[in-house]
């Protein structure tokens, strides 16, 4: 499918855009048309990243901030910094995150707190920062990163799945608050996909993974990107407030 103009004129943050899945809907959104703003959470990274892009085309408009998410003055002043440089912002995908397996017996309540700053301070900061800019401009596009977890829950690491929880409350009460101001809010609910850290498990822990997928196989940071695509142009006008689970119909 040709998406070259999907998103033609628009400017898009990313955050969590260096790697994985970030780093994938980055790239969509360039080859989409799109000015992007990747956002990582180190300097080094991010230009490791804008280098990475620059030399597969030096014609992309990207630009790199890297803020702490979890502070909120820090965040506005990034987006600030982006609506400078490329005069808008009409999407946001708010991807950056980290996951825990800790058991309840061992989980440390520091890094409770650190996963819910993350997942899901670092979505309401963001979205604060970025809806102010998106209403002055007549609309935009919010699309946060959930996970299938949200919905089933996992065996042990209790705070990823209660933190995707939150961000997929947060995404529909945005979208029936920001719904007036013509902003869309979204989430995207990846299964089991192929990133670094599923290609660091055991080949049998992968068996067993790719086992509970019904279409036989786990899915590519490209079919994430993808969603993101979808829910970032105007081909899903009239699509707010849905939690979209892109996990091969996994059973949980």
């Amino acid at each position: 499918m040709n998406t070259a103009c999907m998103l033609e004129g628009k400017t898009a943050v990313v955050t969590g855009g260096t790697r994985g899945i970030g780093y994938e809907v980055v790239k969509k959104y360039l080859s989409a048309g799109a000015k992007v703003a990747l956002c990582g959470s180190r300097q080094e990274t991010v230009d490791k990243a804008l280098a990475k892009i620059k030399k597969e085309n030096p014609q992309y408009q990207v630009m790199g901030i890297c803020p702490d998410l979890s502070d909120y003055e820090q965040v506005k002043e990034a987006f600030d910094q982006v609506r400078k440089e490329f005069g808008k912002i009409d999407i946001l995908a708010n991807n950056a995150g980290i996951s825990a397996r800790e058991s309840i017996y061992e989980y440390d309540p520091a890094d409770f707190s650190k996963i819910m700053d993350l997942n899901v301070k670092a979505v309401f900061h963001c979205s604060k920062a970025a809806a102010p800019i998106m209403k002055e401009q007549g609309g935009g596009v919010i699309i946060n990163t959930s996970s299938m977890v949200s919905l089933y829950g996992q065996r042990s690491g209790c705070g990823y799945p209660a933190s995707k929880s939150a961000v997929n409350g947060l995404t529909k009460s945005l979208a029936r608050e920001l719904g007036p101001d013509k902003i869309r809010v979204n989430a995207v609910a990846p299964g089991v996909i192929k990133t670094d850290m599923v290609a660091a498990l055991p080949a049998d822990m992968v068996e067993r993974l790719v086992a509970t997928i019904p279409l036989g196989r786990m899915g590519e940071p490209e079919d994430i990107a993808n969603a993101f695509l979808f829910l970032a142009s105007d081909l899903a006008s009239y699509v707010t407030g849905t939690i979209l689970s892109v996990d091969g119909a996994t059973i949980s």
